[in-house]
């Protein structure tokens, strides 16, 4: 079976170096807030060109962390798109604020700025853009408009770790940067993990606060918290792997050159590179008409495929209802009956590619 991505191809070939940072952290036996978690801060924040880097449990908790630091609570507003994992969503809810959905960009997938200011209101605190499957967002005319109403910019970049908007990283155009590491991610630990940037002192101090159940001095507890520690293991994983991760982003690069290549269907529209950035295909996602029909000659000739993700947010159960804010979202749904993913991986080979293609440019 080819699968979406094959971790253990890249811990082969890492082994003996991650191996051994692994053993470090267990002979040292510092396994809270040590030091592999402060160096790889200083690393992230280096790379990025930012001052501040805090380590926290998750994607979904950086998320949560960068809102709660950027001052958003019950009853604001926050602008974001339909089409990405629940969680974008869903830290805006349990912070009892309203998430208001803009439609996409079908040819991107990520949010239409051209749809945001119609959907600001007296309420409306921040915009949360996803940087989806590794395409940057169109960060330009969002930074503008967030300058233009006084508001917060928290970009999602879970699937995008080194993705570039006109020649800065993203993570570095709002506010605040949210970063996941889970397992299938371009920079990826072995369990839970993520990271919030920014150039501000202020929120770097409270979400550095907030990460450790409010307090700042053992058993002295300023605010209510969370439980969202980076690991120390895993933070010892990812500096074996960041130093790397620009060859494993130029891979993914000509693996979905390689896609472009091989692929020929007219009923068939591939990824194509941004005029304004720089993609790190996270995935490499296609939209076609015949969607089932690919994604069933796949599985049969035992390839895997994923549909991220089949039903947007505004029509997911938990924000349907009257109080749903958000419409004429129709470019979500009609992108939602019509992606697939295909294998995309840096250790993915020029000839499992032409597989993946063949078995593509054959259904009938």
């Amino acid at each position: 079976m080819l699968p979406m991505v094959d971790l253990q191809r890249q811990y082969r070939n890492l082994k003996a170096e991650i191996d051994s940072a692994v053993e470090e952290v267990l002979r040292n036996a510092h396994f809270i807030l040590g030091p592999n978690v402060s160096r790889l801060e200083e690393e992230i924040a280096h790379y990025h060109g930012v001052p501040f880097a805090v380590g926290v449990a998750s994607g979904t908790d950086a998320l949560l962390l960068a809102l709660r630091a950027c001052g958003i609570g019950e009853g604001d507003e926050v602008i974001t798109t339909p089409f990405t994992f629940i969680a974008t969503a869903e830290v805006i809810a349990l912070l009892k604020a309203v998430p208001v959905f803009v439609d996409i960009d079908p040819v991107t997938f990520n949010i239409d700025p051209a749809g945001i200011e119609a959907g600001i209101t007296k309420r409306t605190k921040a915009i949360l853009p996803v940087h989806l499957y590794g395409h940057p967002a169109d960060m330009g005319p969002i930074v503008e408009m967030a300058k233009k109403h006084d508001l917060k910019v928290i970009e999602d970049c879970a699937q995008a770790f080194g993705a570039e908007y006109r020649g800065k990283k993203v993570g570095t155009l709002g506010d605040c940067g949210c970063f996941s590491f889970f397992p299938s991610k371009n920079l990826a630990c072995y369990g839970d993990g993520g990271m919030v940037i920014t150039a501000d002192e202020e929120k770097a101090g409270r979400i550095r606060l907030l990460r450790n159940h409010g307090s700042s001095r053992k058993y002295h507890h300023k605010v209510l918290g969370y439980n969202s520690r980076l690991d120390e293991l895993q933070a010892a994983v990812l500096r074996v792997k960041l130093k790397r991760i620009d060859s494993f982003n130029a891979a993914r690069r000509t693996n979905a050159d390689l896609y472009r290549k091989y692929i020929r269907r007219d009923d068939v529209i591939l990824p194509r590179d941004p005029e304004h950035g720089l993609h790190v295909y996270h995935q490499f996602t296609l939209r076609s008409g015949t969607r089932d029909r690919l994604m069933a000659a796949l599985s049969e000739n035992a390839i895997a495929s994923t549909v991220y993700y089949p039903v947007p947010l505004h029509r997911q159960e938990v924000f349907a209802g009257p109080g749903r804010k958000g419409k004429d979202l129709l470019n979500s749904e009609i992108c939602s009956a019509e992606v697939l993913s295909l294998p995309m991986f840096p250790e993915l080979t020029e000839e499992e590619i032409r597989l993946v293609s063949d078995v593509i440019n054959n259904v009938s």
